[in-house]
């Protein structure tokens, strides 16, 4: 009776580990600061073939969205919480993806940018090697280099070559994947990368090869961006190509001198976004390679949308200088947001709308190439990642009570389903703010007085409607203060009502003299 009781467990456990081991590795790419048109297959003339390679054999999204600022998009990312919600960069309401898959037996890792409150390793994750900061210098670093805890000094060579923090953050995520393997579990590999955040810094001949694409302005990037876009089917063929900003001169009203700089910075950009897919590239290879590309779900995102602020300190410094300091303005993150309005920061769609990419060749039923216009966001990875790793999302862990999930699994669209969509979508950053139900969206830009957009009908937020359904914002509006007050627990300036006018919004600096304080 004995033997057979054994026996019987045996088979068990047998069954239990096979299961276990049945289960996707999940790789998460995270770029920093990329706009929705930045990559080859959503629009851009930067090549970005290894980007290109995941969508043309998985599933592209249209409508993909983030909170339009770094630090709260890595908490939604790592939570499936609304930020404030999950404490933000405490965490102290949520739970990692790294705790959760822990507990369900995964391997979990990270390598890239935190820019949350202590380490990835108080969190979840069981090696960790990057920075801490919200930027960093990418030829140098600073001291918030931590490697599994402990303080790391960056060093002028890296693996054979001149350190380059995008090489560096995939030299370390290989590295990790390759620890994983040999643990013979399924891994979680979560990998922020800090590109093409600013500082705009790049090798020389990199930067070279990018010279001389940028001279024709931003004015007609956007056009042939969108042409493109078109094109690629990523929007229907009646859709607008929204107006240039009002702050944003034309390009032919620049000097020579100045449309000369503004060429430089784009191609350095261009450069950290060529690095970027680069070096994706070498993690995606290395995975094919060991055998575990097909069995590996594959997802990549932008924390926000391209980025306005202009902060450029040493302009005359070359990019490849580790002294430069150079960004770029709105001029350009207008072009990078193509076909969508303002950035960064901004609840607009060119500030929280983003590329999301997912490779899955063993769990996508969905035809290869397939873009999908179904509405989804960063909340729903943990969603997603309890849904394939068979893990539990957890009330509490330690001290820290856990809020329920807000994001809802994206498998069913993998799938190639309709999937019962979110009934209502909130994002709050600062003073912007907005909601969106169905494909109905209020949007408010610093205090200013609500907007109405069908996104439907009018994708790239043309048409205000707000005036003609009152009622309409009105009854949006209640619900938005009803999740800022008691699920994401909002005070003071953040429950402001807004104004009765639209604010009027200007996000570029004179830089002229070689130095603006930040």
């Amino acid at each position: 009776m004995l033997r057979a009781t054994l026996a019987s467990l045996l088979i068990l456990i047998t069954a239990l580990t096979t299961q276990a081991d049945d289960r996707p590795n999940i790789v998460l790419i995270m770029a920093d600061d990329l706009g929705f048109s930045d990559i080859g297959c959503y629009g851009s003339e930067i090549p970005t073939p290894n980007l290109d390679s995941l969508a043309e054999n998985g599933l592209r999204f249209t409508q993909f969205y983030n909170t339009s600022k770094c630090h709260s998009s890595r908490v939604s990312l790592l939570t499936g919480l609304y930020c404030d919600q999950a404490g933000s960069e405490s965490l102290s309401r949520g739970s990692t993806i790294a705790e959760v898959l822990k507990e369900a037996g995964y391997f979990t890792a990270m390598s890239g940018k935190w820019h949350l409150s202590k380490q990835p390793t108080d969190f979840g994750f069981d090696r960790y090697w990057g920075h801490l900061s919200g930027a960093t210098n990418f030829f140098i670093g600073d001291d918030t280099f931590r490697y599994n805890g402990e303080h790391y000094d960056v060093p002028k060579t890296l693996n054979g070559r001149p350190f380059y923090t995008t090489h560096a953050i995939a030299d370390f995520a290989i590295e990790f994947i390759d620890e994983g393997i040999a643990a013979n579990k399924p891994f979680l590999m979560y990998i922020p990368f800090n590109a093409p955040h600013y500082p705009l810094q790049a090798p020389e001949a990199d930067v070279k090869r990018h010279l001389g694409n940028y001279d024709g302005g931003w004015d007609a990037l956007r056009k042939t961006r969108f042409a493109k876009q078109l094109e690629l089917g990523l929007f229907p063929e009646d859709t607008q190509l929204s107006k240039r900003s009002d702050h944003v001169p034309a390009w032919k009203s620049l000097s020579e001198e100045d449309r000369t700089w503004e060429a430089k910075r784009m191609a350095v950009f261009a450069a950290m976004v060529d690095l970027l897919d680069q070096n994706i590239g070498r993690v995606v290879k290395h995975l094919e390679e060991k055998n575990e590309l097909d069995n590996t779900l594959i997802l990549f995102c932008s924390d926000n949308g391209a980025c306005p602020f202009e902060r450029t300190q040493g302009r005359f410094k070359a990019p490849w200088d580790p002294e430069s300091y150079w960004l770029y303005d709105a001029s350009w993150a207008n072009a990078g947001n193509t076909p969508f309005r303002l950035y960064k920061q901004n609840q607009h769609e060119g500030g929280i709308c983003s590329p999301m990419i997912a490779h899955w060749p063993n769990g996508l039923k969905a035809k290869p190439g397939t873009i999908t216009t179904q509405t989804a966001h960063l909340v729903d990875f943990m969603a997603t990642f309890l849904d394939v790793a068979d893990a539990r999302y957890p009330q509490q862990i330690g001290e820290r009570k856990i809020d329920p999930l807000v994001g809802k699994s994206l498998v069913p669209i993998f799938e190639g389903q309709q999937r019962d969509a979110h009934a209502t979508l909130y994002f709050h950053f600062g003073t912007d703010r907005a909601l969106r139900q169905g494909p109905w969206k209020i949007v408010s830009a610093k205090l200013g007085r609500w907007e109405l957009y069908n996104l439907e009908k009018d994708r790239t937020e043309m048409n205000d409607l707000a005036k003609q359904f009152p009622a309409r914002v009105k009854a949006m509006e209640e619900v938005w203060f009803d999740i800022a007050k008691n699920q994401e627990r909002l005070k003071g300036k953040h429950l402001l009502p807004v104004k009765n006018t639209i604010t009027k919004l200007n996000f570029r600096k004179d830089t002229s003299s070689g130095r603006v304080e930040n």
